[in-house]
């Protein structure tokens, strides 16, 4: 099993005659996800990849049974497609684009919130349930069906940790993508959460990074959850005051470091690995 997007999820991609709409739609139906459709306003009847075209998300959504969207448009336009799909009644909403406004996404978590929508992004690589779907613009080659879970802000870190567990013997069940914005409209502890409820997840690799405290909220559900999480801090080594990577990467004084997120999650029951080979190691210490 695989939470999040299955081969039975029925996608649709916003902005599927763009560039990037356009190529990823390509390589995700070569994947085998089950791309029913696609929007983009002004250019309904059209066809992308053999799959029809749509003005609006509410015609796709009446016409294809999409339940899914991943969003592929310029960060200015995020704000008022995810709405849209969000009021249209998708209940798992992917956003790609990277630098959205900070209230554009405020606004667009609490309409997650309020219509019971997951929101993953922005600026993900997306989500790929080995085997069954590819959502976004993860490159399927590090990627086989397995039984552990990853959880990550970073798209990098998400490949070099599937391929740690592919290598491994160990394989992934969902591999997800948080984002590397400020705002998200997914958290570590929201996620984990869906993955305490898959049974074919056996354990869980939670990637986050220097800066921001969407690490620490996870520390409130660890304590309480039956499978293990494995927890990696990007950043550990990073020289002191310097700034790395992702919008959140920011660490003030000692709050953010990597030692004190790890030191932290540690503390709420979480496995801390420090190297990747640190977790096929920590797996099979705990029998998974």
């Amino acid at each position: 099993m695989a939470i999040l997007v299955t081969k039975e999820s029925k996608i649709m991609v916003q902005g599927i005659t763009g560039g990037a709409g356009k190529f990823h739609t390509e390589r995700m139906i070569a994947y085998g996800t089950n791309i029913v459709g696609g929007v983009t306003p002004g250019k309904g009847g059209q066809q992308v990849a053999d799959r029809p075209v749509f003005d609006t998300v509410q015609e796709c959504v009446d016409q294809t049974g999409a339940d899914v969207s991943v969003i592929f448009l310029p960060a200015r336009f995020v704000k008022e497609a995810a709405i849209e799909a969000i009021r249209a009644g998708i209940k798992f909403l992917v956003v790609i684009p990277e630098h959205i406004p900070i209230h554009d996404m405020l606004h667009v978590r609490r309409e997650a919130v309020t219509h019971g929508t997951t929101v993953i992004g922005g600026n993900t690589a997306g989500v790929i349930s080995p085997g069954q779907a590819n959502l976004g613009i993860m490159p399927d080659i590090a990627f086989t069906p397995g039984r552990v879970g990853t959880v990550s802000r970073s798209g990098s870190i998400t490949y070099y940790v599937a391929d740690t567990l592919t290598r491994t013997g160990y394989g992934e069940t969902t591999c997800v993508g948080l984002g590397g914005d400020p705002v998200l409209g997914s958290t570590f502890d929201e996620i984990l959460l869906i993955f305490e409820n898959d049974p074919e997840t056996k354990a869980v690799v939670m990637c986050g990074e220097i800066g921001g405290v969407y690490e620490e909220r996870a520390c409130k559900v660890i304590p309480d959850m039956k499978t293990p999480v494995l927890a990696m801090i990007g950043g550990i080594f990073a020289p002191p005051g310097k700034r790395m990577g992702h919008a959140g990467a920011i660490v003030e004084g000692k709050m953010g470091t990597a030692k004190e997120k790890l030191e932290m999650l540690a503390d709420h029951g979480a496995h801390p690995c420090k190297v990747f080979l640190d977790i096929p190691e920590t797996l099979k210490k705990l029998g998974v």
